[in-house]
Parts: C-alpha cells; structure tokens; sequence
C-alpha cells in the first residue's frame, strides 16, 4: 500500500506545479500559449539586437513559444519603454531594460513614467564595460598622461560620444568633473561615426562600449587608455581600470529584462529562471565573451536591487555634471 502522508507530499507538490502553470497568466492559461514581444528601445543592430536575439532564441527553445525581438527605437529609449510600461501585465510584452532607463529617471525631467515604478524586474543579462580610447598620435599613453594634457590644453581635446545623455556622453562629463579638466563634448548618432573621426583625428577621444571598440584597439587603429569598470576587462587584460587614477571612478552599460508592473509572479520566477539558465548555455556564453559582455545572474529581486542602485548612482552623475535634457 501507499503510504498515506507520501500519497499527501505527491499531491500537494503536484497541485504546486499546476498553480505555477495555470496562474502563470489571468486566463489560467499555462505560459506562454503564444508569441512573446520582446521589446528592444533602440534601432536594429549592435550589441542590444545581438543580446535580445541569443536569449529569445534560448527561451523560444525551451518554453516552446516564438519570442520575438521587436525594435521600438526613439527618444533614447522612452518611446519603447513606455510602450511597455502601457502593454497588459500578462508577460507577453517585455522590455530589454539598459542604462538609459536608469539615466533617463534623473536627465530627463519631462518623462511620462515613473521607471522604477512602471517596469517589474524580471531578470539581469548582461553588463559591458566602456573604454576611453584615443587617436593614435595623440602624446598620451595612459589616463594620467591625458589628465596632464587635458589641463595642459583647456578646451582644446574634443571627445566624442553616442549622443547627449548616453551613458558614453555622462561618463565623460563625470572624468571632466572627477579629473578637473576641461574639453568640448561633440555628440554623434550612434558610436560608429565617432569612433571613425577618433581614428581619422578630427576627435582626439571618446568613451565606448568595448564591444565596438575593442577590435580597433586590438588592431592598433585605436589607443586605450583606461577602463570605466573597477575591474579590467576579460577583452581588454591589458589596459587598466580609470579608478587606478581617478579613485572611485565607475561606469558601465548594463541591459536586463523587464515586465509590465503586475506582472504574475509566476510569469517573472518562469522567465528569470530561464534567463539565468541561459547564462550556463556554451554558445551565449562564448558569445557574450567575444562580445566582452559580462553576465548578470540572480534572482528577480536582486536586479530590481541593482537598477535602483544604478538610478541612484546615474542620479549623482547626472547632478555632477549639471547635465539634463533640455
């Protein structure tokens, strides 16, 4: 005979695996019944599109639903966050969260949301750091060097960045205000037409994700200097972190996944489960790795600690800089 308290822990755990399935969604519906937007806030293309696609494809295989990638770019990043922010709370739109979100909460007084409040977190993917590179005939070979000539030379280094309120743009504005010099911040669209006037010198420098940066350093088209995390990076082992200099200097771009806030539990515990899984699949990590991205894991609560320890710290470089959308 079946021993009556095992025929009781069989039960309970089995009914358990039916509420996951079944609350999973407001229909009762186990999730996910069909495709998943995946929100991307920014244009086709680059490390954002490249990311989305290795974890969608790692979800679509597991969870047996097609979760699609859709770019909603505009506004730096407002216009595809608040596009999600509005979606139904079903888990069926999520949004690719990154550090303009956590910029954007101090730069931009005229936000029609409250990001921290209208976005649940749902699971970290990855942090990259940037780099401060510069043209090769620039007289410098380390942040020091560049702090002497920057003050040597007030006003006169340009530095180009992604476009005003990047994250590449305020790192510069917080190495301005941390080192006390002075040069003249030149915006682009987008971080490969910079990069292109770095190495042409009509700019003398810029900050950059290592991801677009690191093969022209590699190929001896760029020269870098310093690395805005506290820790040197796997990509570039070479070139050392700026606090080396500049103590307590840190910087970073991060991207991780987020829900309409209310969201079913059960959705995000599901979602962050495979996502921190997919961490672990050899292919995305050796993608990650040549893209020099480096893993966030952890459960959904410990990333909703992290983005509102990044808003706070972007806040503090944003009034730093005197900095804010006009």
């Amino acid at each position: 005979m079946i021993d009556r308290r095992q025929l009781l822990r069989s039960a309970t755990t089995c009914l358990a695996w039916l509420g996951v399935r079944t609350n999973a969604s407001a229909q009762g519906v186990p999730y996910p019944s069909h495709p998943v937007r995946w929100i991307v806030p920014y244009a086709a293309g680059g490390a954002t599109d490249v990311l989305s696609r290795l974890i969608c494809q790692r979800l679509s295989d597991r969870l047996g639903q097609t979760f699609i990638v859709e770019n909603k770019p505009g506004a730096g990043s407002n216009i595809g966050t608040q596009a999600v922010i509005n979606s139904p709370p079903d888990g069926y739109t999520l949004l690719l969260t990154s550090t303009a979100n956590a910029i954007n909460a101090s730069f931009d007084p005229t936000l029609p949301y409250d990001f921290l409040k209208g976005i649940a977190p749902v699971a970290g993917a990855a942090r990259i750091p940037l780099v401060l590179v510069v043209n090769n005939e620039l007289p410098v070979r380390s942040v020091a060097d560049f702090v002497a000539y920057a003050k040597a030379n007030p006003g006169k280094l340009s530095i180009a960045s992604s476009g005003i309120g990047t994250s590449l743009h305020l790192s510069g504005e917080l190495f301005k205000a941390m080192a006390n010099v002075r040069f003249v911040h030149v915006p682009y669209r987008g971080s490969a037409p910079g990069l292109t006037d770095v190495m042409a010198g009509q700019i003398q420098g810029m900050f950059d994700n290592v991801t677009s940066s690191f093969e022209f350093v590699r190929s001896g088209k760029l020269r870098a200097l310093g690395v805005t995390t506290r820790e040197r990076s796997e990509t570039l082992p070479d070139v050392p972190p700026i606090a080396d200099t500049l103590p307590g200097f840190e910087t970073s771009s991060f991207y991780g996944v987020g829900a309409p806030q209310g969201t079913p539990a059960a959705v995000i515990d599901l979602l962050n489960k495979e996502i921190n899984a997919a961490h672990e699949d050899p292919v995305i990590r050796q993608r990650f790795a040549e893209l020099g991205a480096i893993a966030i894991t952890g459960s959904a609560s410990r990333f909703g600690d992290m983005l509102a320890t990044e808003t706070e710290r972007w806040r503090k470089v944003v009034e730093l800089s005197g900095q804010h959308k006009e």
